[in-house]
């Protein structure tokens, strides 16, 4: 990415030299004689970075400060001064200024000004970027994902809503099965009718089946009254049954028979009730190993696994980790009313090669403790928590068992880049290829000037 710098100085000499000193350094630069025309410059154009002088006639330094920070916000504004005035140049940096140079100016020290306050340009546009994207997914009930593997998930999702087919979600612990069932629902013919959730882990055997069929008065002790049970809830929508190989095989029995024939009778009562419901299961059990082992019903699982939707883990989809700190950041930062502008490189790097066993419920967890942790506008690797920094395999490469030649090369130059704190030049070293090779690679593979991979349309 090129960056383009204002410079506002009423001294032709000194316009002059900065221009070449910043071109020199990779930069476009615009010029303005004085502040008026360079608040229009300014407000007008896509800058990234305004160096001004505070002393001009008519519209001051400080007013181009004040309107560039009201109005472009997240534009660094760095601004120049003479010996005499230091004073003024420290009440500026008060007013927002990212920070300021004495003349004659040491071309050293504003080069490096210069870098720093494009860096943060940099992350405070990546998270702009990425907001956009977030906010673009919405449309599919809240699920953050744009990697090959979720774009298959999506897919499958949306050609199955539609039907009454029984669906079954597996996947590990945190990877987000229960938005997958939502958005099964959301889709469907059903959506304006009830969907009706049970945490079957969460309750205790004796209970299952009252909460999931009823019961009558008196069917049992404590039985007071009589109460309608999720299934009957349900009729006309959706029921969702999480952890469903969690259930002993009572419960088992009278769920295939719901499955089969659309019927029940309450606990304690005679009479049979018909329903009309569409049965979305989720485990993160091996349900056929539970089959050979004698815990779960070979036939109950043929009913309920007519379509079988699997949620891969966040370790095989890493491209969806960017968008996922986005989302989360701007959750937590707007609960917590902090302004957070993104993620530094090393955090980054941190986030991008750690396993996350927990998945995404682990991820989002570490974001919210890091929005909380932090004094600043950016995440940095100390506000990330200590079981995530122990665990830092920057230094090594992980390819999962399986991929191909072109998904290891991409995963090695993905790996690579952000172990190097998105440094090409250095990158390209390591990897032993030209930086025209490594620029080709990336623009195939969709990574962005900062390492990260480039949202798409789902």
């Amino acid at each position: 990415m090129k960056f383009t710098i204002l410079v506002i100085d009423d001294e032709k000499n000194i316009r002059s030299g900065l221009q070449t000193a910043l071109e020199l350094d990779g930069y476009e630069v615009l010029c303005a004689e004085n502040g008026a025309v360079g608040l229009q410059i300014a407000l007008q154009t896509d800058i990234d970075l305004v160096i001004t002088d505070l002393r001009m006639p008519e519209v001051s330094g400080e007013e181009v400060l004040r309107r560039v920070t009201s109005e472009t916000p997240g534009v660094p504004v760095i601004v120049l001064t003479g010996h005499g005035t230091v004073e003024n140049a420290v009440e500026a940096m008060r007013s927002g200024a990212y920070d300021f140079l004495t003349k004659p100016v040491n071309l050293d020290r504003l080069s490096l000004l210069v870098r720093r306050a494009l860096q943060n340009r940099e992350l405070v546009l990546q998270h702009r970027e990425l907001e956009r994207e977030v906010l673009d997914k919405k449309s599919f009930e809240h699920i953050i994902g744009k990697s090959p593997a979720m774009l298959k998930v999506f897919e499958v999702v949306k050609r199955v809503a539609a039907t009454k087919a029984s669906v079954l979600i597996t996947g590990e612990s945190g990877v987000g099965k229960e938005l997958i069932a939502n958005a099964l629902h959301n889709l469907s013919p059903r959506m304006a009718n009830p969907f009706v959730k049970v945490h079957c882990a969460a309750l205790a055997e004796t209970l299952l089946e009252s909460e999931l069929f009823g019961h009558e008065k008196g069917a049992f002790t404590g039985a007071v009254t009589r109460k309608r049970g999720r299934f009957e809830m349900a009729h006309s929508g959706s029921i969702f049954l999480d952890e469903i190989g969690e259930i002993d095989q009572t419960v088992q029995i009278k769920i295939l028979r719901v499955l089969q024939e659309k019927q029940f009778e309450r606990v304690g009562g005679e009479e049979t009730l018909d329903v009309d419901v569409r049965v979305i299961t989720a485990t993160n059990r091996d349900l056929e190993k539970e089959i050979a082992e004698g815990r779960f019903r070979e036939d109950l699982y043929y009913r309920l696994n007519v379509v079988r939707i699997h949620v891969p883990p966040l370790r095989e989809r890493k491209d969806d980790i960017p968008l996922m700190i986005t989302s989360f950041i701007r959750e937590f930062a707007e609960e917590n009313g902090k302004k957070i502008e993104g993620v530094d490189p090393k955090a980054r790097s941190i986030l991008y090669a750690y396993d996350w066993p927990g998945n995404v419920r682990q991820l989002r967890n570490c974001i919210e403790s890091a929005v909380v942790m932090t004094s600043g506008t950016v995440i940095t690797a100390d506000d990330l928590p200590p079981s995530i920094t122990s665990m830092d395999e920057t230094s090594s490469i992980r390819i999962p068992a399986g991929s191909t030649m072109a998904e290891a090369e991409k995963e090695i130059i993905l790996q690579t880049l952000a172990a190097n704190n998105n440094n090409k030049s250095k990158t390209a070293e390591v990897l032993g290829i030209g930086r025209k090779t490594l620029h080709r690679k990336l623009d195939e593979y969709g990574i962005g000037a900062d390492g990260a991979i480039e949202p798409v349309n789902q």
